[in-house]
Order: structure tokens, then C-alpha cells, then sequence
């Protein structure tokens, strides 16, 4: 009997829904449809005014503290970058350099702010060739560290463009250093696996390893007090703390102590650099990038000109001839970055002629449905005549619409391993960035030629690539990815996701990714890929191996009502926050 009547009151209740869904204006329903809507699989985040996404949810949350206290994009970017130099030691940093895109919704316009970490006076090619001719000391170790570009380009950022005061931008991250964070597994875990980078120097390894040489655990807490005193001196002094005042003084002792480059005078003259960002239209849309001395944003712009000779959509998301063309496409623009790309400063980059549209026919005529490109022996392309006269990445939008994208580096995991005393961060090892051992051999090889050559002051290529997608002069997307060689590949194929495909961006992150070693000639693909759809690209000429997994992007889109952020889950605590 209660069985009956609870069918019948459920029966009433759905007749009286009924009736009622008949009397609300159809808009409401459309709308109720699409709360409804469970189509995709994948859902990315949503905030209805500002979002902060970032390889850390905590690094994340102070973003969006930053915002809810009335910062905008710019405040809230400096934020999470200084706690992401604290709670992401691989790859977060103030010893390390990276690049930033600001977008100025009131201005209508976008800067690029490079704050690559530049070649110490000292560091002549022949240092790092031993007696025997081999390769040393550019990965590793004191003389692997190039002049920190970070605190420079957050500084110069904060003083253009930011609202808050900087000091309060830096304090969490003093706190967190100070006090300590547990550890998760994750981290624990990436620890471990740099062990023996972090034993490269005693203060490395006092602040990472137990005394028996082991990584700190999981669950145990990381306490970084020399690392919240370098906060502090830089939250009193900005830059000038960092460069010129006592956090320069003990750099530059560890530097004399141990044998490394850096010198007073090498600080002293380091400049973060303001620029006008690369653009392409790409179907309906305008992408923004980064200019060199980053050589990957040239690359997204090359590659996505070089798809637009082909009917994305039309092949879908995920397909053979797909997946064919974006390998087609990196293979294209990486033989030219090889060639060309270089510190604007000290050498002529054929910007305009690479990103142009003529350009990329041009080279497209040797693109093949129907055969795979040998990327081992893909010549560069000729520019000229087209001429007129460890990593990580995070987006931030606020509630006007001004966003940053930011990617930033210590090169490798943990950088060159070493800390000097008293400071607690790690400095990159950005001098192995350098095309150092192409640059030894073009004085007997006339065919190796590269641009990328180190010399006082100059500041080695990078992939690293913050990238915007515009639609009628306002952001839609803004994306980037950490990664190395595979960050341009990895940021191409998350716009192309979108526009082409029309995916969200929870799904975009999601899609299984490609990169193209040019070295090996192997098509380096992710788990995901249907075993017809890699059948059919070996038969086209592709030599691919499945492997781990491919590039982080942490990507935010402009909607109707308001901001979606995506974390990608290839990196384990990543996380979007909205305001």
C-alpha cells in the first residue's frame, strides 16, 4: 500500500512538473535544457567574473584570493607565480625566466613581456667542452645557471599593468615558505625521481633530501625558511633586492665559492623586455603569441597558417588525416626554428616572413595526404622573400577581461640542481638551451647552422609559448602549456580543438595528444588514439610509439556568462578556482 501511494504522489508530481514546464516562457526552458545538457563527457570549470587555473589548485586559490580582494589579472598573476615558486619546486621558480602575454581590455591591446634568463659575461663556448671535445656543465651544476629572468619580468608586469600593492602579492608565498606545505604523493614522488639533481649542492639537498640522501616523503611537511627570506627581501625591495641587494650579494658568493658565471655586474644589467606579441588569423579567429626570443610562439602561428590549407573540421577531431596534417605541420615549422630562431637582440630573426600567410603555402606544397614527410632530413624553408622592412603554465582572466598567460621555467626538473646558500631557490640550467654543440660545429660543417648561439648577455630560444584566441578583439581562450620541445605541438592542437572541432576546453584537454620528434623521426603519440586510426598513419609512413603523456595546458575560456577553466590532469594536483 505505501508502495502504491508513493507511485502515485511520484505520478502527481510529475503531471503537476508537466503542467507547470508548459507555463514557463520557452526561454527558461532552453535554458533548463542546457543545464541539463550532459553531451560531453568532459566539463570544465565554471566562475561567473575572474578564474585562476594553474599546475597548482593551492597556487590557484591565491589567485583567486588576489581577485576577490579587488587585484586584476596582472596582481593575481604575480601572485600565483611566487606561490607556484614555493609549492611547485620542479618547475615554479625565482631562479628560473619564462614569457607572459597581458592582454589590456581597455587599452584593446596585448604586450609580451620576455623574462628569458640571459648568458652570464663568462660563458664562452669553450667552457663547457672538456679537453677530449665533449659537452659539460651546461645541464647541471653552477655553470649551468643563466642570469634569473623571473623576479625581473614579474616586477616589470606589477609596475606597468598591476593594481594592489606588491608586497601583498608576495606575503602568501612567504607564509607558505615559512610555515611549510605537506607534501602529496605526487610531489613526494617528483622528489624522489630528482634525488640526485637535488645532491648537487648542500643547500639543495638540506632543503629536498634527508641526511641519508633520500627524497622527503609524502605526507611530511617541506619548510623553505631560507627561500621565505629571499621573499621577504623581495617583497621590501622589488627587483632591486633581487639584482643589486643582498639576495644578488649571497647568489654571487655561491657563485665565486663554487666556480660558477654569475657576477654582480651580470645582474646588475639584467633587463626583463616589453614587446609587441605575434599574430595570425586563424579561420575566425586571431591568435596572439610570443615573439622570439621565444621560438615557439613563431611555430604555433607557422603551423596553424599551415593548416588552414586543410579541411579540419571536415576530417573531425581525432582522425588519420587529422593527426597526419598536425604532424605534417610540426614537422614544417620545427625544421625552420632550427634554423632561424634566435635572441632578436643579437641576431636577425625572419619573423614577419615566417608567420606569413604566403610563406606557409609556400611550404605547404611539399605537405602529402598520402605520405609522411622524413622529418630526419626536412630542410629549412627560405623566409626571406616573405620579410617586410620541467616548465609550467598559468592563465588568468578577471572580472573586466584582462587576462595574462604566463609559462615559466627552471628547464629542467629542479634546474641545475643547485641553491646557493642562505637564498633557498633553485637556479635554472638555462644555459644548456643554448644550440651549443651546433654552434661548436659549424666552423667545420657549413650545413649546421644555427642561431641560437651563446654569448654575453644573450638569451637562449625557448619553446615556452603563452598564447591568447581572439574573436572580434576580445580573449576567448587563453592557453599555454609547459613541456619543452612538444609545448607549440601541444598549444596548436588546443586551438584546433576548438576551433575546428568545437570542442570545450575540458574536452580539447582531454583529447590525446601528438608531437613529432624531428631527431628520431618517431611520432611520439599518447594513450587514447584508436589502434585503426595509428594502422592507418603507419601506412602513410609514420613511425610511432606510444608513451607518456604530453604537455599541461591549463586553459581558460571567455563564455556567455562568465569564465571556464580546465586543469589538465596529466599533471596531478593542477586545478582551476574562480573568483
Amino acid at each position: 500500500m505505501k508502495f502504491r501511494s508513493l507511485g502515485a504522489a511520484l505520478l502527481r508530481g510529475i503531471a503537476l512538473g508537466a503542467c507547470l514546464l508548459l507555463t514557463v516562457p520557452a526561454t527558461l526552458q532552453a535554458q533548463t535544457r542546457q543545464l541539463l545538457n550532459y553531451e560531453a563527457i568532459h566539463k570544465p570549470v565554471h566562475g561567473d567574473r575572474g578564474m585562476v587555473v594553474s599546475q597548482n589548485a593551492l597556487a590557484s586559490e591565491v589567485g583567486a584570493r588576489v581577485l576577490r580582494e579587488g587585484g586584476n589579472a596582472v596582481d593575481a598573476s604575480v601572485a600565483t607565480a611566487f606561490a607556484l615558486a614555493v609549492l611547485l619546486p620542479r618547475a615554479g621558480n625565482v631562479g628560473g625566466d619564462g614569457y607572459m602575454l597581458v592582454h589590456l581590455v581597455d587599452e584593446g591591446r596585448t604586450v609580451a613581456i620576455d623574462f628569458r634568463s640571459a648568458a652570464p659575461a663568462a660563458a664562452t663556448l669553450e667552457r663547457f667542452f672538456d679537453a677530449e671535445g665533449r659537452l659539460t656543465g651546461d645541464k647541471r651544476g653552477w655553470m649551468a645557471a643563466g642570469v634569473p629572468g623571473t623576479v625581473a619580468g614579474l616586477a616589470l608586469a606589477h609596475r606597468k599593468y598591476g593594481r594592489l600593492p606588491w608586497a601583498r602579492l608576495v606575503q602568501p608565498a612567504i607564509r607558505l615558505a615559512e610555515d611549510g606545505v605537506v607534501l602529496s604523493r605526487d610531489e613526494a614522488f617528483a622528489l624522489h625521481w630528482g634525488r640526485e639533481r637535488l645532491a648537487t649542492s648542500p643547500a639543495s639537498a638540506k632543503i629536498f633530501l634527508h641526511p641519508d640522501g633520500s627524497a622527503l616523503r609524502a605526507g611530511e611537511r617541506l619548510r623553505q625558511r631560507d627561500l621565505g627570506w629571499t621573499l621577504r627581501q623581495i617583497a621590501r625591495g622589488g627587483e632591486d633586492a633581487f639584482y643589486r641587494g643582498p639576495v644578488a650579494d649571497r647568489l654571487v658568493a655561491a657563485m665565486q665559492r663554487h666556480g660558477g658565471l654569475i657576477t654582480h655586474a651580470d645582474l646588475a644589467a639584467y633587463r626583463a623586455v616589453e614587446s609587441e606579441p605575434l599574430s595570425t588569423a586563424y579561420r575566425d579567429h586571431v591568435v596572439v603569441t610570443m615573439p622570439p626570443s621565444s621560438g615557439g610562439g613563431t611555430s604555433i602561428l607557422q603551423m596553424l597558417n599551415l593548416l588552414e590549407h586543410v579541411d579540419m573540421g571536415g576530417h573531425g577531431a581525432g582522425s588519420a588525416a587529422v593527426l597526419h596534417a598536425m604532424a605534417e605541420a610540426i614537422k614544417l615549422a620545427w625544421a625552420d626554428r632550427a634554423r632561424y630562431a634566435g635572441d632578436p637582440g643579437f641576431v636577425q630573426v625572419p619573423t614577419a616572413g615566417l608567420v606569413s600567410k604566403a610563406y606557409a603555402a609556400e611550404r605547404f606544397a611539399l605537405f602529402s595526404p598520402e605520405r609522411a614527410l622524413d622529418a630526419t632530413a626536412l630542410a629549412a624553408g627560405n623566409p626571406a622573400p616573405y620579410e617586410s622592412p620541467s616548465t609550467t603554465h598559468f592563465s588568468v582572466i578577471d572580472a573586466q577581461g584582462n587576462a595574462v598567460s604566463t609559462t615559466y621555467t627552471l628547464g629542467s626538473d629542479f634546474g641545475a640542481g643547485v641553491v646557493a646558500e642562505g637564498t633557498g631557490f633553485l637556479l635554472g640550467n638555462l644555459i644548456g638551451n643554448f644550440s651549443l654543440q651546433a654552434q661548436r660545429d659549424m666552423a667545420s660543417d657549413p650545413a649546421r647552422t644555427t642561431s641560437n648561439v651563446i654569448g654575453a648577455g644573450r638569451r637562449p630560444v625557448s619553446s615556452m609559448s603563452p598564447t591568447l584566441l581572439m574573436r572580434d578583439g576580445k580573449v576567448r581562450m587563453v592557453t599555454g602549456s609547459p613541456g619543452g620541445n612538444t609545448i607549440p605541438g601541444t598549444v596548436m592542437q588546443s586551438i584546433v580543438d576548438v576551433v575546428d572541432f568545437g570542442l570545450n576546453i575540458a574536452e580539447a584537454t582531454s583529447q590525446p595528444r601528438i608531437h613529432q620528434d624531428m631527431r628520431s623521426g618517431v611520432l611520439q603519440v599518447e594513450r587514447g588514439i584508436s589502434p585503426d586510426t595509428l594502422a592507418l598513419l603507419r601506412g602513410l609512413g609514420h613511425r610511432i610509439e606510444v608513451g607518456e603523456t604530453i604537455g599541461s595546458t591549463q586553459i581558460l575560456m571567455v563564455g556567455a556568462d562568465g569564465v571556464e577553466g580546465a586543469a589538465d590532469p596529466r599533471r596531478p594536483g593542477a586545478g582551476a578556482v574562480a573568483e
